[in-house]
């Protein structure tokens, strides 16, 4: 089977380009040739590249700023190219590279994954603008595509409520990680003393893209909160910039909190690892999240962790009490550091469940070969 994968694919981009990552290696071993269709941006790093896939990239055009992902160049590769895949693997939605095979006439069985972007508070920003494009392409797209897969039982609702109807062909699959990658962690210390960050406190670890999104506007007063009355604590903000960098320096500058909020940038391979190592509490409280990878990850390096239930997978973790979940307001944020950071035993417990949870349900080996059961089944269409 010819997989052609259509997605960003750097290394700023966040969960999509790891999970493309994981599933390739998967179908590769089941016999798949795999390609990664890209639009890049002039700077942007491609993200690591899965032995024996191809990766195509193709120059982003100015007017991306206007419509996410534009690129004349992806459009006329696809329209040469598309028709010699079985599959065609488009991750999102709203974007150009997304339409480009059905504005091409591309005929390849096309499956749609999206991520967790149709749900309300995504699509509430930008309104007018996803109303319009939704009017003009996505609805009638997603109508048309052979397969939808959503990550859980809330973007089925989401999904259900943008078309106005039940999709006949959509499965829910979560997303998965390489396990193996996790088996061992470095040494601890190893992070604190990269970044010269004391001994003597906790760190609460945000591991994520610098996005509105990832509830940054509740986490950062819920800290300052924390930190006006206790010494014993640090939060530690690690990933790229996508939105809210200035915010959040602002925030930082304007409650003197340069001691207490420490910025490393994104974290990669084994400086990752490290933080995870080190880390006493992960912390993520997501107003959305299709399925959050970051969360997988700090689940899995046994990290007792803070989380809103919109990361992706809320319901096994509420089921399993695999983390302590929090509401969407700043009081319960604040409640739920100082449960963290005072109970020990509490801590243990939710991360033992934790790992329990990504092992039994989340493993790559599993959810990739379920998504390419039903590629078979759209190929031979």
């Amino acid at each position: 089977m010819k997989i052609l994968n259509i997605c960003g694919y750097s290394w700023d981009i966040g969960g999509p380009p790891k999970i493309i990552y994981d599933h390739a290696i998967v179908q590769m071993s089941m016999g798949a040739e795999v390609t990664i269709l890209t639009p890049i941006s002039e700077g942007q790093k491609i993200y690591a590249i899965p032995e024996g896939a191809k990766v195509v990239t193709c120059k982003r055009h100015w007017f991306a700023k206007f419509w996410a992902e534009f690129s004349p160049e992806l459009y006329s590769w696809i329209k040469q190219h598309g028709n010699e895949y079985d599959i065609i693997h488009i991750h999102g939605v709203w974007h150009f590279a997304g339409v480009a095979p059905y504005l091409a006439g591309i005929t390849t069985a096309k499956c749609i994954t999206t991520h967790g972007l149709l749900d309300r508070w995504t699509i509430s920003k930008g309104y007018w603008k996803k109303y319009l494009f939704g009017l003009l392409f996505q609805k009638s797209i997603l109508k048309k595509t052979e397969l939808i897969q959503i990550n859980n039982t809330d973007e089925q609702e989401d999904l259900k409520r943008f078309l106005g109807f039940q999709h006949s062909n959509v499965k829910i699959i979560p997303n998965g990680m390489n396990l193996s990658n996790f088996a061992k962690l470095p040494s601890k210390g190893l992070f604190r003393e990269k970044f010269n960050l004391p001994t003597d406190k906790k760190i609460i670890l945000f591991l994520s893209r610098i996005n509105l999104k990832k509830g940054l506007d509740l986490l950062l007063p819920a800290f300052k909160t924390v930190a006006n009355k206790r010494e014993d604590c640090l939060l530690v903000m690690a990933g790229p910039d996508d939105g809210y960098l200035t915010e959040t320096q602002n925030f930082i500058a304007e409650n003197n909190l340069q001691n207490r909020i420490k910025l490393v940038g994104m974290l990669t391979g084994d400086d990752k690892l490290a933080a995870f190592a080190d880390a006493d509490i992960f912390a993520l409280p997501s107003h959305s999240e299709g399925f959050s990878i970051a969360t997988l990850e700090a689940l899995i390096s046994g990290i007792p962790s803070l989380l809103s239930d919109r990361v992706g997978f809320g319901e096994a973790i509420k089921e399993t009490n695999a983390a302590y979940v929090v509401e969407l307001n700043t009081e319960s944020i604040v409640a739920g550091l100082y449960k963290m950071l005072d109970d020990e035993l509490y801590c243990q417990k939710i991360a033992k469940n934790g790992v329990s949870l990504v092992k039994d349900r989340y493993d790559i080996e599993l959810v990739a070969r379920q998504l390419y059961t039903e590629f078979e089944k759209i190929a031979r269409k």
